[in-house]
């Protein structure tokens, strides 16, 4: 039985994440199915659905987030996509990960950064330089 509350983070999950959150859901179905449902009900039919920010300002917290954590490159990825899909450019996504690094330091946005690259490269998009 599907909740209020998982429909709406599944329409969430799809808006921001499309087919890259249904194959993280996906991975967790003969692991840990509740965790699935954690973060399709909690993450997405709660936070990410609330109102006071739109969905680029979400992305850039969490790939901020991300980064700051260290060792997420697998989420990050999801995340820099999902940034990507919902209208942010590359440069902007380039410009927060450089605006981590005096609070989360040359490592982790070294790391986050790859993880950026690798995703513009799977996309075809470049980042325009000054």
């Amino acid at each position: 039985m599907t909740t209020e509350r998982y429909e709406r983070g599944w329409e969430k999950l799809m808006e921001v994440d499309g087919t890259g959150g249904a194959k993280v859901i996906e991975s967790l179905r003969d692991i840990s199915p509740d965790l699935g449902q954690f973060v399709i009900e909690f993450a997405f039919g709660d936070i990410y659905s609330r109102e006071g920010l739109d969905l680029k300002q979400r992305q850039l917290i969490t790939i901020s987030a991300l980064t700051a954590l260290g060792g997420c490159e697998p989420q990050l990825t999801v995340h820099i996509n999902a940034a990507l899909n919902v209208g942010l450019s590359p440069k902007e996504i380039v410009e927060a990960l450089l605006h981590c690094t005096p609070y989360a330091g040359f490592p982790r946005v070294l790391n986050a950064t790859f993880v950026a690259k690798e995703v513009f490269e799977e996309r075809g998009l470049t980042v325009p330089q000054h």
